[in-house]
């Protein structure tokens, strides 16, 4: 599969996303859907698409809310997009306002499914027995990507860095971009004197949780930090999602953060290329995201999926800081009247029509090993 990013991407800043409209999906190609998930139709399933209907997608009738992760928010809304124009008497609408906001409504029982960039801990597992129903809730691995540091530095382009480096401008220890161990790693750019103004996530957000694993794994005691959704180090400035940070970034001169690359993308930011230990620095892109989520391993026990990545990575090629969205839902004890649409629509986002959408949106598409694995899942919900 070619894995590309596209210039023309405008990311959104809205909170939710939902499209309706009754217009046929255009052309796609088979995504492998198992179509046992709504062979016999119930009450708010509408069976197979049509035989006009170009789409692979077996459709379902209904209205889900979801929310969650903003890492994936581009992607969900061109994936609600298309389900509802394949889909008429579909409607799904996701709301973006982080991971740990998403992780607590779901809790709460108030929407059918989640989006959450890190897996859920073991507190929450527990509780989410109460809203499933004689089951708990899965975290089922869907939309990779790297988490790229994106900079404002006018006149430096080519910008090198690595974990203790990282490490230290986000800990408020290196404050100038003249700065000696920058220096170092640059010494063919001609460095500013300019403050360095760093700016971190405001909310809890798995993408926070996501960027100081990394940092806790190669920087060390640079980064003396336990990590989580909440951020930790000292200093910097904080702003309310990747858009924001994004948003701060772009405005700010002398500005570094951290967030998706398709926002990094989108605002025409530079990134950073991380130096790793492999023979070259590596960049944020989604084949190198590609080759760190393949090696993944499976961590999760039973329907679960959650990964765990190799933040020391040396391969040659793998972009270390790397994350993997999950949509959490109940593996059984899912509300009857919405799950006939969340199987369905999780099928089509699992399947190779949703996943080959992703390269262009700045995310790298799951490794087919994977996606394998996922969709299986998707189809065990009852």
């Amino acid at each position: 599969m070619k894995l590309q990013r596209k210039s023309g991407l405008r990311a959104l800043t809205v909170g939710a996303v939902a499209v309706t409209g009754a217009l046929v999906l255009t052309a796609c190609g088979s995504d492998n859907n198992s179509s046992s998930d709504n062979s016999t139709p119930s009450s708010g399933s509408s069976g197979a698409s049509s035989a006009t209907n170009a789409s692979s997608i077996s459709c379902a009738k209904g209205q889900v809310l979801a929310s969650g992760s903003t890492a994936q928010q581009n992607a969900m809304a061109l994936w609600v997009k298309n389900y509802q124009q394949a889909c008429s008497g579909a409607s799904i609408n996701y709301k973006g306002n982080g991971s740990g906001a998403g992780i607590e409504e779901f809790l709460q029982g108030s929407t059918s499914f989640a989006g959450s960039d890190s897996p859920l801990k073991p507190d929450q597992v527990t509780k989410s027995k109460s809203v499933c129903t004689g089951g708990q809730a899965i975290d089922m691995p869907m939309v990779g990507g790297p988490i790229a540091i994106m900079y404002n530095l006018p006149g430096v382009n080519n910008l090198v860095l690595d974990a203790p480096t990282v490490a230290k401008i986000f800990n408020n220890k290196i404050t100038k971009w003249n700065d000696e161990a920058i220096k170092k790693l640059n010494p063919s750019a001609s460095l500013p004197s300019t403050s360095i103004q760093a700016f971190h996530r405001s909310d809890d957000s798995g993408t926070t949780d996501n960027f100081t694993k990394y940092l806790i794994a190669a920087a060390g005691s640079d980064f003396p930090y336990t990590g989580g959704k909440a951020w930790q180090a000292k200093g910097g400035q904080s702003a309310q999602g990747t858009s924001g940070v994004t948003a701060q970034v772009k405005q700010t001169q002398g500005a570094i953060g951290y967030g998706e690359l398709s926002y990094a993308t989108a605002s025409s930011l530079n990134t950073v290329k991380i130096a790793t230990g492999a023979s070259a620095p590596v960049e944020a892109t989604t084949d190198n995201a590609s080759k760190a989520i393949a090696a993944a391993s499976v961590v999760g026990t039973g329907s679960d999926l959650s990964l765990k990545f190799d933040y020391k990575t040396k391969a040659e090629g793998a972009y270390p800081i790397t994350l993997v969205t999950y949509e959490i839902a109940c593996d059984k004890g899912n509300k009857a009247g919405t799950l006939p649409l969340v199987k369905s629509f999780l099928t089509y986002i699992a399947g190779a029509d949703g996943q080959k959408l992703l390269g262009d949106q700045g995310y790298a598409p799951l490794p087919d090993t994977i996606a394998t694995k996922v969709r299986a899942t998707i189809s065990s919900l009852s």
